[in-house]
């Protein structure tokens, strides 16, 4: 593929996102259209007969154990492994906020369908995102522009169109005492800031395509792209 150093040495963290989301995304595509779970055309149902103790499904509960592997393994390799960006400790906080959320979430059944649904929504743009930084290096550069309204649309509309609708209003009138209300939705919250501001960089990534600030494919988030703008 004649990759650059810099970009044979970022080729294997991205690829092994690229699976792992890939095989993330086709299980929670699974769970949510080709199972009984009504959770993305109906999420208010998620708090439908709710109750403290409720046991998990084993098929959510093998998606639970993925994400939490992952997660507490990214926290490990943001911090040791990956290539330090200038969005790295955003990342940090976000597998920290994440894992958190899914954990407690599994521990105190408050609701795991649910944020499974959030999960989903999340990886199916995570797919979208990882083509668009793996291609560059495989010489393709139009799938980069999928990252915008790719993350918009899974992020910024479905997320809180299913997701936190579901959990700050249709909670309270399925379950008007249910516990950990402020805790989720604090954390869901947060994840919502996170998500804007990621895609601020791929707004920023795309206006410089355009006004001719960039001659290649890189990634704004890099701090060698920024310094060999200047120079």
């Amino acid at each position: 593929c004649n990759l650059q150093p810099k970009d044979a040495a970022k080729m294997p963290e991205s690829a092994w996102k690229l699976l792992f989301y890939t095989l993330s995304w086709s299980y929670g595509t699974y769970l949510l259209f080709f199972t009984d779970y009504p959770f993305f055309h109906d999420p208010p149902s998620v708090f439908y007969g709710w109750k403290r103790g409720m046991e998990v499904p084993t098929d959510i509960a093998i998606a639970y154990l993925l994400q939490c592997s992952f997660y507490g393994h990214s926290i490990y390799a943001t911090a040791y492994m990956d290539t330090w960006r200038k969005d790295s400790v955003v990342m940090l906080l976000h597998h920290v906020v994440t894992l958190t959320l899914i954990a407690s979430s599994y521990a105190f059944r408050c609701p795991e369908q649910g944020l499974g649904c959030q999960g989903s929504c999340q990886e199916q743009e995570a797919v979208l995102g990882k083509l668009g930084w793996v291609s560059p290096l495989l010489g393709a550069s139009k799938p980069t522009l999928l990252l915008c309204p790719g993350r918009f649309w899974f992020r910024l509309y479905w997320f809180p169109l299913k997701v936190l609708y579901a959990t700050c209003y249709s909670s309270l009138q399925s379950v008007p005492n249910i516990p950990f209300y402020f805790f989720f939705n604090a954390l869901l919250l947060i994840l919502t800031l996170m998500n804007i501001y990621w895609f601020l960089y791929i707004v920023l990534f795309v206006a410089k395509v355009l006004m001719g600030q960039m001659q290649e494919v890189n990634d704004v988030r890099e701090y060698d792209v920024e310094d060999t703008g200047r120079a």
